[in-house]
This record gives C-alpha cells, structure tokens and sequence, in this order.
C-alpha cells in the first residue's frame, strides 16, 4: 500500500527545496517521510517562510536559499522563468535535481527557451555553469507525488525517467528516488530530458519501469536527431 515503505532513517542526507509551491512543498514532505533531513527556501527571508513551512511541511526546516542550496541534494521546484534568479555560485559542484518545466500554453512565452533548440534543463545547467544537473520529477503531478508511492519490488510500482551528464549524479538521484516510492529509470545525457518534457507521452501518463523504458527507447531518434 502507499506508504508502506518506510525505511531506515537517512537524516544524514540534506534535501534542500528551492521553491515553497505545492511541488516544493509536496516534495518536502515526501522526503521528511522517506526519512530525509529537509531544508526549504524561497527568495523571501527564512524567517518570513517558518510558519508556513512548520504548517504546510512539518519536519521540514525554512531557511535561507543559500543554507538550501548547500544540501547534498538541491531540488529546484521554482517557476522556470525565474531561474536567472538562482545563484550559480551558491550550486557548484552540488547535485541539482531540475524538477522545472517550459510549457508555453500554460506559462506563456520566454524565448530563453522559444528561441533556443535545446531542452529547457540545457539551458538551466548552462547558466547554473558547475553545478551537477539532472533533470527528473518534472512529470508526476504534485498531488499524485504523495499517493503513488509504493514500495520497491511492487509489480505496479511508477517510475520516474531521469536524464544527465553526470553519472554519479544520476545515481544519487536515483536512490532519493527509489527512497520517495518510485523506481528510476535512467533516460541517458540530459538532451534525453525532451523525452519527458511537457505534452510528450512521459509527461501525460503513469508508467511502470517497463513501461518507461519502452517509451524512452521509442523516443530515442527523436533526441538523437535534436
């Protein structure tokens, strides 16, 4: 059943959540109930966020973007026209989860991205210059975060595609993954994150690891040739 797999603490391990929407927060508490220790931050000042993050995330902790952004692992759940207001410096060298999407229809047109041929997560790791990006849970709704997950060997279990240039990296967010409920699935280089990028069938569906791989490999011409 979903959340039946609680496992061994990991609060040696620091999830910071860049972004206090409901996929941040919803994120926040997935990882406080996969045992995490999690930090949360928006542009305002940690103290202006404490009682919000102590009521919508408990177990979460608010502070500044920049204690957040020195995580061992660094979720960016803000709007992604803002993510110029990010600080590279403050994210090299740290694992970055780009949990971001561009979807004109919704979000309106920003030709960082209308006008550039790459995915959006190549944009953003080209301005975030050393940090290590990979692109991953743009495609699970925020409410379905907190009720599909299901413990690891569960034949119906969801999968969720990641792609990057770093492998270390990819199997770091691979665990935190499999430690929220969900089985990973390594989509290849970060240009693979157009494979789940919004309107594709990745996005819109549910999929087993099976599934997910199936669809990765159908869609590989297409990035190859991008």
């Amino acid at each position: 059943m979903s959340g039946q797999h609680v496992l061994s603490s990991h609060h040696d391990t620091t999830i910071g959540i860049l972004g206090a929407g409901r996929v941040g927060t919803a994120l926040a508490r997935q990882a406080v109930k996969a045992g995490y220790r999690v930090l949360i931050a928006t542009a305002k000042p940690a103290a202006e966020n404490a009682l919000l993050v102590d009521i919508v995330t408990p177990g979460a902790v608010a502070v500044e973007s920049s204690q957040a952004a020195a995580s061992d692992l660094v979720v960016l759940a803000i709007p992604l026209h803002k993510f110029r207001t990010l600080h590279p410096s403050e994210l090299a060298g740290r694992i970055v989860i780009d949990a971001m999407n561009y979807w004109a229809p919704v979000d309106g047109v920003f030709d960082d991205f209308e006008s550039d041929p790459r995915t959006s997560s190549e944009v953003v790791e080209e301005f975030l210059r050393y940090a290590r990006v990979v692109k991953s849970l743009n495609h699970i709704g925020y409410h379905e975060l907190e009720e599909d997950d299901e413990a690891a060997g569960v034949p119906t279990r969801r999968a969720l595609a990641l792609a990057g240039d770093d492998a270390d990296a990819k199997a770091f967010v691979s665990s935190f993954i499999d430690r929220l409920g969900y089985d990973a699935v390594d989509a290849g280089p970060l240009s693979a994150g157009r494979a789940f990028q919004p309107a594709t069938e990745i996005f819109t569906g549910s999929h087993t690891a099976n599934q997910l791989r199936a669809l990765i490999q159908k869609n590989r011409p297409l990035a190859d040739a991008a």
